[in-house]
């Protein structure tokens, strides 16, 4: 037992020292590993103390190099701007110099022209002085002053000058007479024959059959309202009278005239008129009237083989249906100037194309006179100048009325041609268009107001309805306006009687039922 119990102990006591011997050598061996570590943690620390040393005396030495090559980059532009200033003080002193120089220089000229001027108002002085002693010694022996030597010399010159050039200029005078008024009538009366162009009378009314006199009073409408509709949209007057089976408009203007003329044929041949349809109808004639125009101009140019006109120009031309000069048709008597004046043009070898062109197109600005300021001369070259028309035709409208000066045988050849063609018997008549002329003028003053949005001239000038815009013009402003308008008429216009001013103010409220 007790062998077990020491053996136990001694047991016990081996392991004891073995742990301990164990302890202590691991202990040593910890030492030695960090002791290792702490010395390789200082050589790190060196190494990288050593780099950071070297990295910051690079770094010091870079910033220095940059410094010093900024500093001599900064001297060399101090010095090329030094140098650059210094050379444009030379250049600047150089041109002082320089203008010193020449300021002496034209001191030192001015001086000598000064000199020369005197010296020269000098030998002027005795030149006139030796001109007026000549001139006395001369007056002296001939007994007569030099102005009346001069004159006594010039009426002899010019006397004998008038009398050799009379009788050259009467030869000739009377030599070119006889030949131009023979080939004149020559040419005036071949053209004449080859031409006969009708001659209508224009007159302010026209008259719409009726199929019974029963459709009077559907035209005259409950209390009026029909016939005044239509009157108020087409700016004529409706007279409905004992005539059997008949209806009158009467207007100063063609167009409306027609327009209406159109529009009541349609109401009759439909058969329903009221307020309403009569203003459709005048749309739709408006329409026609508008068609009937075009067709008219190409009708004209057809005419006249005159096929490469602008279509504006056209259109002008057929507005021109319905204008009148002094009571005769203007686009009838452009029509005649057109074949006149080609038909004298191939007798006298001219530009035949030339001369019918500017014929037609002569009166071009009768189509917009009323709408433009200005004489239909004028207006018209201005149209043709805008659609590129030749300068010869553009002189030629010019010219057909001596406003400028013909620069060709064809304008002559034009002016001759409208002349021919306005004094043949019955062609014009001066008193319609002084009336026509009374009417339109009547029209443009009540047009002129603000807030008018149409008037017409109607009973032969007796009345002028004027139409205006209610958003415009108040109750109130109606009786203002009427009375501002007759003021203009009775200081601008002369006129037998009274003039009755009409002013019309409508509110219509449409809507639609859906």
């Amino acid at each position: 037992m007790e062998n077990t119990i020491i053996t136990i102990i001694v047991v016990l006591i081996a392991l004891a020292a073995g742990g301990l011997g164990g302890f202590l050598y691991r202990k040593n061996i910890m030492e030695r590993k960090i002791g290792r570590t702490e010395e390789f943690a200082q050589n790190l620390l060196d190494d990288a103390t050593r780099k950071a040393e070297d990295k910051k005396k690079e770094a010091i030495l870079s910033a220095k190099e940059e410094i010093i090559s900024l500093k001599s980059d900064l001297d060399k532009e101090v010095r090329d701007r030094r140098a650059e200033v210094t050379r444009l003080e030379r250049r600047v002193n150089q041109r002082e110099e320089a203008l010193d120089k020449k300021y002496d220089n034209l001191e030192a000229r001015e001086e000598s022209l000064n000199e020369k001027y005197k010296e020269a108002e000098r030998l002027e002085a005795e030149a006139q002085q030796l001109h007026d002693r000549q001139q006395g010694e001369l007056e002296r022996i001939s007994n007569m002053t030099m102005e009346e030597a001069r004159q006594i010399l010039m009426n002899r010159i010019q006397k004998d000058a008038f009398h050799d050039a009379a009788v050259m200029v009467r030869d000739i005078e009377s030599r070119a007479k006889e030949e131009a008024d023979k080939k004149a009538r020559n040419i005036i009366s071949l053209a004449i024959q080859k031409c006969a162009a009708d001659h209508v009378a224009e007159t302010t009314v026209s008259v719409v059959a009726l199929p019974n006199d029963d459709m009077k009073g559907r035209i005259i409408g409950r209390e009026g309202r029909n016939i005044r509709t239509l009157e108020t949209a087409t700016g004529v007057d409706l007279i409905i009278d004992d005539t059997p089976e008949a209806v009158i408009i009467s207007g100063f203007d063609p167009v409306r005239r027609e327009v209406a003329r159109i529009a009541l044929e349609k109401l009759i041949m439909d058969g329903r008129i009221h307020p309403a349809r009569i203003e459709e109808m005048v749309d739709k004639a408006h329409r026609e009237v508008d068609n009937q125009i075009r067709e008219a101009g190409e009708s004209a140019v057809f005419d006249t083989n005159q096929h490469s006109l602008h279509h504006e120009l056209v259109r002008l031309l057929g507005r021109m249906k319905y204008r009148t000069s002094y009571g005769q048709n203007v686009l009838k008597h452009s029509i005649e100037v057109s074949h006149l004046a080609g038909i004298m043009a191939s007798e006298l070898g001219a530009d035949v194309q030339l001369a019918k062109r500017a014929g037609l197109l002569h009166d071009i600005g009768k189509a917009i006179d009323h709408e433009v300021e200005g004489t239909h001369v004028t207006i018209g070259a201005e149209l043709a100048k805008k659609y590129h028309e030749s300068d010869a035709v553009i002189n030629c409208i010019m010219a057909h009325h001596n406003d400028v000066e013909p620069q060709s045988v064809e304008a002559v050849l034009v002016q001759a041609a409208d002349a021919i063609s306005a004094a043949r018997p019955g062609a014009r008549r001066e008193s319609l268009e002084n009336y026509i002329k009374r009417l339109q003028k009547l029209e443009e003053i009540a047009n002129s107001f603000e807030g008018v949005d149409k008037s017409y001239a109607i009973q032969s000038g007796r009345e002028v309805r004027i139409m205006v815009r209610p958003e415009d013009v108040n109750d109130a402003g109606t009786l203002i306006l009427a009375k501002e308008i007759v003021k203009r008429i009775e200081s601008e216009m002369e006129y037998p009687g009274q003039i009755k001013v009409n002013v019309i103010r409508e509110t219509r409220a449409i809507e639609m039922a859906k």
